[in-house]
């Protein structure tokens, strides 16, 4: 193995189902045991190679499974780590991204809001004061964006991020 191939090893690959969607994340090596062993196909390789005595073989960036895996919908666990994740660490009210910051109730609990993805969002502690026990349409203040449920890819892109440009039409982030 050359230098640059050691360095890459230590890289993640995109795993994709067979109908191209992704699945998860796992190690170089992983993948190159997939490969081997005919359970995936090389769909995009970087620009460096593992050596045996007699052949180079690219490593892998993205692989696609051979064959379809059924993947029942997880539910996402609703955390405040998660809801800052989803929300990218900023203010659903002012758009600030200076922190600290909580986690506020849309619906304030005392007037019957749940603790559920579409309830909850990231905001400021000064933008958290401000609104209280109420309602944002009660004092003005309106939200950036409606808050929802993530999807597995969006976890995928932030908890993971996009270490390689060629995972980025896989993840549906084409601009």
């Amino acid at each position: 193995m050359s230098p640059p191939a050691l360095k890459s090893l230590n890289r993640s690959v995109l795993v994709l189902n067979q109908s191209y969607e992704p699945l998860h994340v796992c190690s170089v090596r992983r993948a190159i045991v997939l490969v081997f062993r005919g359970r995936a196909e090389v769909v995009e390789e970087l620009d460096a190679f593992v050596y045996t005595v007699s052949q180079a073989y690219p490593i892998p960036s993205v692989v696609r499974l051979g064959f379809y895996v059924r993947v029942p919908p997880k539910p996402l666990a609703l955390s405040k780590r998660n809801v800052l994740k989803r929300d990218a660490h900023q203010c659903q009210y002012c758009g600030t991204k200076r922190g600290p910051f909580t986690i506020d109730h849309i619906v304030p609990r005392s007037h019957g809001g749940k603790d559920t993805w579409e309830n909850l969002v990231c905001a400021c502690h000064s933008c958290n004061n401000k609104k209280g026990d109420r309602a944002p349409d009660e004092i003005g203040m309106v939200l950036r964006k409606k808050p929802r449920r993530p999807h597995h890819v969006t976890f995928i892109r932030h908890y993971v991020g996009v270490p390689d440009e060629r995972w980025r039409p896989y993840l549906f982030m084409d601009d």
